[in-house]
């Protein structure tokens, strides 16, 4: 299933990523809320990546084949996944990122000439991919006066309901009681 969604979703998530949010406890919105709050590029430690470096393609002039410059991060997800709230995971490994044969994330950058700007960038990408699937995936909190608005709506909703079976027992009955003889 994995495999279907990661080909359709190209910068904005999923239906299926999205219900995780509506089948998560109010304990764990609030304490993806307050991490998400908190998110910063120190809260993924670099350390849990393995960074390598090769030789970059296209065209460079006489340095494209003499240096590495390509940068290229691999973060396992058993390492990244403990760092992030549960109601996120999903929604991570529908990532563009996500490479499933060695169930990590796979982040190159090339755009510089030089290693240490293309594994900045490499980190820049993640921590970027981590917070819009956390803006995506972790809805706001709702305010008083809104809860306030979708109770009076039900409400409504229901009382119009109960009006229309009413109205439609009622015309039933007036068809049983008469006689056309």
């Amino acid at each position: 299933m994995w495999k279907m969604w990661k080909s359709v979703w190209r910068g904005r998530l999923p239906v299926v990523a999205l219900r995780t949010a509506h089948t998560a406890s109010d304990d764990e919105l609030r304490a993806a809320r307050r991490w998400l709050a908190q998110f910063s590029p120190e809260t993924i430690p670099r350390n849990i990546c393995a960074v390598s470096f090769s030789r970059s393609s296209g065209p460079g002039g006489q340095n494209v084949n003499k240096v590495n410059s390509k940068a290229t991060i691999k973060v396992p997800m058993s390492s990244l996944l403990p760092l992030i709230p549960k109601i996120l995971h999903p929604s991570i490994r529908l990532s563009r990122y996500y490479a499933e044969n060695s169930q990590a994330l796979v982040i190159q950058s090339n755009d510089s000439r030089k290693q240490s700007q293309n594994l900045n960038a490499c980190f820049d990408k993640l921590t970027g991919m981590i917070a819009e699937v956390g803006r995506a995936v972790i809805p706001g909190e709702t305010s008083p006066e809104q809860k306030r608005k979708v109770e009076k709506l039900q409400k409504s909703a229901n009382e119009a309901r109960i009006r229309m079976k009413k109205a439609h027992s009622n015309k039933k009955s007036s068809r049983r009681g008469r006689s056309d003889e």
